[in-house]
């Protein structure tokens, strides 16, 4: 596989990262939250959009963010334009592909960004993916007609696998929803900054079993921007560079076929060992993980398929005094993930990724921040890329 130095002999860094508004925001589009994160993005980088010669942009549910980024920003003659769609792992994609693109010499200064606006007024978050899953035929509308018509349906299957096949509780799903609560509890950004403690994730409804309502995460209108450009640039900028150390991705391909590892394993059983090959480091090198918390259970196989602990043994590990939360041994969504923080897909591990390298965190700043592990999930299981980013 191609590391950093050796494909054009140049090492890449994300230096600036701009956020819209995020959460219950209305009245903007996704392209108007694009717009906005992108300009936030190239001001925190130091630099003008004239300095900017590659776009990549990514949304969801809302469909409304297209190639027309360009012109509501006003660029021209740029280098690199293009759309991508790879779920929750699109946003570690994105990045990755910038870097191979800084360093092939396709673009110099590339500005990627995802955004979205499922949430409307006066209707439930839960009312944005309903409706994305309506209307279903085929082969989808047999499962629908079962009740198997969401990401929820869908993902609570698997965690029931996982249940059955390694004995895998709820009180180790909701250890984990209690600590990342503890985490938003100090980031400002976050969605949710209420304390959850364990009797509160039990006495919350189910939205499908075995998930709680705090297992789910939120739904979230805004969005992330970031500014890939060269390290050797990235230095002369006034943000401290995130370096791009390594990357991979892995894409299983069984969707709706018969899958002895549903639900027991993830593409970052493949994609995780690759990217920290590539960025020459190890787990036990490794600061802290952002990883891809759709739901708590999501988060639990990631951690497990990355090597923190064996397989099946997630659960245990995870619950053990003085593992997860703040001052635990393993410092995991440090901004409170998307159960508590904010629901932007793959840029929400990432943009916290960000702050957390840069050192940017305030009170929930991790001391020892070099080495960070980033993981992007999408689809059912069906998904995965993983960064490896660090201080230089």
């Amino acid at each position: 596989m191609a590391g950093p130095l050796t494909m054009g002999h140049k090492r890449t860094a994300i230096a600036g990262l701009g956020l819209s508004d995020i959460g219950k925001v209305y009245g903007y589009s996704a392209t108007e939250f694009a717009a906005i994160a992108v300009r936030n993005a190239v001001a925190n980088a130091g630099i003008s959009l004239g300095d900017v010669d590659g776009l990549i942009m990514s949304g969801g549910l809302s469909q409304g963010l297209g190639l027309n980024l360009q012109g509501a920003l006003g660029l021209t003659d740029l280098n690199l334009l293009t759309h991508m769609q790879g779920y929750g792992s699109t946003a570690a994609q994105m990045v990755q592909y910038a870097s191979m693109a800084v360093q092939s010499g396709m673009a110099e200064t590339i500005a990627i960004v995802w955004a979205d606006d499922p949430l409307k007024e006066n209707r439930g978050g839960s009312a944005a993916y309903k409706s994305a899953s309506e209307g279903s035929t085929g082969w989808r509308g047999l499962l629908a007609s079962s009740g198997i018509y969401s990401a929820n349906t869908y993902y609570a299957l698997a965690a029931r696998r996982h249940m059955r096949k390694y004995g895998t509780t709820s009180d180790h799903l909701g250890t984990i929803a209690v600590a990342q609560r503890k985490w938003a509890m100090m980031n400002p950004l976050a969605q949710l900054r209420t304390p959850l403690t364990l009797e509160d994730y039990h006495a919350s409804r189910y939205i499908s079993e075995p998930f709680h309502l705090f297992d789910c995460c939120l739904v979230s209108n805004g969005g992330i921007a970031l500014v890939v450009t060269s390290l050797e640039r990235a230095r002369l900028l006034p943000q401290p560079p995130v370096e791009v150390l390594g990357w991979a991705q892995a894409h299983p391909g069984r969707t709706g076929v018969r899958n002895d590892d549903f639900g027991l394993t993830s593409g970052a059983a493949t994609a995780g060992p690759a990217a920290l090959k590539m960025a020459d480091t190890s787990l036990d090198e490794i600061d802290l993980v952002e990883v891809y918390d759709c739901y708590s259970y999501t988060a639990l196989l990631t951690l497990e398929d990355y090597g923190f602990c064996d397989k099946g043994e997630g659960g245990p590990f995870l619950a053990q005094p003085g593992v997860l939360g703040p001052g635990g041994s393993l410092a995991v969504n440090t901004g409170g993930g998307q159960l508590s923080s904010y629901y932007l897909w793959g840029m929400t591990p990432l943009s916290e990724a960000v702050i957390q390298a840069r050192g940017q965190a305030g009170e929930r700043q991790v001391t020892k921040h070099d080495r960070v592990l980033v993981s992007g999930n999408g689809g059912s299981l069906d998904h995965h890329a993983t960064l490896v980013l660090g201080t230089v």
